[in-house]
């Protein structure tokens, strides 16, 4: 009975670091932090010659706000070059592009996947800086001011902007799920960032300096956390501006919301073996404690341990292990319960608040299983599968 008990309390714990201990130790260090350490002043007025550049796959239905988003961006014009990367589309994303004069588009036939796109359009970038944005996202106008500007620290690798997910009124509870999990996220990167780097960009809108990047492998499901690692490594820092932000509709439904948890579990798995020497807090030692307390166990650990807490504390209440155990697991049920409800209204486009959250954490944490399951059974691809998106922002 004792080992049961260790188990559940242990993955009671684990659990409860990997998704809310971690920000409040996060938080307790930075207030030490700031006592200490003076922020850093940041030159406002630095202006590097930057390419900005859009990796698209069969994006014709939305890729004319790209365009003009894109266009309308507060930054010199003789200073940033776009470039669209459309690799093996065939719908009319090249015809649209082709009508607008200064943008550069690269195309071959060949459906390679983003990372083998992205790989062969880096070759041609001769700026100081490359910003990264996803086609289906939306920029704020001073978005690439407030990412370039932290280059002027020659410490500083790469910077990430903030992702924020727009849930319409009608939008099921996969839209306002998503879009809670986001702001939640946000702040964590912003606090790892204050700490010392961001532990995994994502793609919607991140700048990189150009001379640090280096070709990954084609078969990457996750480029945009290698690319951001991959600086990482090399001894410079990640830093996050919630001031640039990337915009971007909710997933139309719940099947492609886990069609794109999914695919992120898989690439998950996939970048901690390809990211291995992080764990070695030795060689890493301002990286280490971060990514394994904010991506390593909200991989691994903390869904499997979703799983032992339930069956452990089910074998100890009919064991008579008392009132504690009981409390706890009369709660798990009152918390899978909601869940349930929650996947229930969803399916009929119903949302309220106190179901969708149980439900949605429920969700992301199913589809870490079947993301481990594909990622050994090699049966995520790495080519583009593009998560359908609400229609409009």
């Amino acid at each position: 009975m004792n080992s049961w008990k260790a188990i559940c309390l242990l993955s009671l714990g684990i659990i409860f670091y990997s998704y809310l201990g971690y920000g409040i130790v996060l938080y307790l260090v930075l207030r030490v932090k700031r006592l200490f350490v003076k922020p850093t002043v940041t030159d406002t007025l630095y202006e590097p010659p930057v390419t900005f550049m859009v990796a698209a796959y069969n994006e014709s239905a939305f890729i004319h706000l790209k365009i003009a988003n894109t266009l309308e961006l507060d930054y010199p014009r003789d200073k940033m070059k776009i470039v669209f990367v459309t690799d093996g589309s065939t719908d009319n994303t090249n015809a649209i592009i082709s009508k607008y004069e200064g943008i550069s588009l690269l195309f071959q036939p060949q459906r390679n996947g983003k990372t083998a796109a992205i790989n062969r359009a880096m070759t041609t970038v001769d700026t100081e800086v490359v910003i990264f944005s996803d086609a289906n996202t939306l920029l704020n106008p001073s978005a690439v001011r407030e990412l370039v500007k932290h280059f002027a620290h020659s410490n500083t690798g790469a910077v990430a902007g903030e992702k924020k997910v727009i849930a319409q009124q009608d939008s099921g509870t996969e839209g306002h799920g998503e879009g809670m999990y986001w702001k939640y996220e946000s702040k964590l990167k912003q606090w790892d960032a204050e700490l010392y780097s961001v532990m995994g960009a994502a793609g919607e809108l991140l700048a990189i300096r150009t001379s640090l990047y280096s070709a990954i492998p084609e078969d990457t499901i996750l480029d945009d956390f290698i690319i951001s690692f991959n600086i990482n490594k090399l001894g410079y820092k990640v830093l996050y501006e919630p001031k640039a932000f990337a915009m971007e509709s909710p997933s139309s439904s719940l099947t492609e919301e886990y069609k794109r948890k999914v695919r992120i579990a898989a690439g998950g798995f996939q970048s901690m073996a390809r990211l291995a020497p992080l764990f070695n807090i030795f060689m890493y030692p301002k990286i280490t404690w971060q990514y394994v307390s904010h991506r390593v166990l909200r991989w691994t650990l903390a869904p499997l341990c979703l799983l032992l807490l339930l069956l452990s504390n089910v074998v100890i209440v009919f064991n008579g292990g008392g009132y504690t155990y009981t409390v706890l697991f009369v709660m798990q049920l009152f918390f899978y319960g909601a869940a349930y409800t929650g996947f229930l209204m969803a399916q009929h486009q119903m949302k309220i608040k106190y179901f969708y959250i149980p439900f949605y954490f429920v969700f992301m944490n199913v589809a870490v299983y079947n993301g481990f399951t594909r990622y050994v059974r090699g049966k995520q691809s790495a080519v583009w599968e593009r998560a359908q998106r609400s229609v409009s922002l």
